[in-house]
């Protein structure tokens, strides 16, 4: 009874090795940077000369996309309906971008283009 006990303890231990490696790597990636070769690195650079929006994941650069394309500053909501994306993850992306140089947040809450 006591190996059958033990044997289901370190069962259930290694059934949920994998799913608290999953939670640590989505907790690790949210504010924007992951690992490269056990070194921390930006997911969205800041923005600098030289570099374009290829350097950008590819969520990413759909929102430059929607927000590049529109007449006038844009709302997250817009965003979100034009890429079908939840607005919280939207609404972060934009901060972040905006953040990081690629985009302007205007005070009225609204994200355009730099240039």
């Amino acid at each position: 009874m006591r190996d059958e006990l033990e044997e289901l303890t370190v069962a259930e231990r290694v059934a949920r090795r994998p799913a608290e490696q999953l939670h640590a790597e989505t907790r690790a990636t949210p504010g924007g940077a992951g690992q490269v070769a056990g070194r921390a690195v930006l997911l969205v650079p800041q923005r600098k000369l030289g570099i374009d929006e290829t350097v950008l994941p590819v969520d990413y650069q759909r929102i430059m996309d929607v927000v590049r394309r529109a007449d006038t500053p844009v709302m997250v909501k817009q965003v979100c309906g034009e890429l079908e994306m939840s607005k919280e993850p939207a609404r972060s992306k934009l901060n972040r971008l905006a953040e990081r140089g690629w985009l302007r947040k205007l005070a009225d809450g609204k994200f355009t283009t730099t240039l």
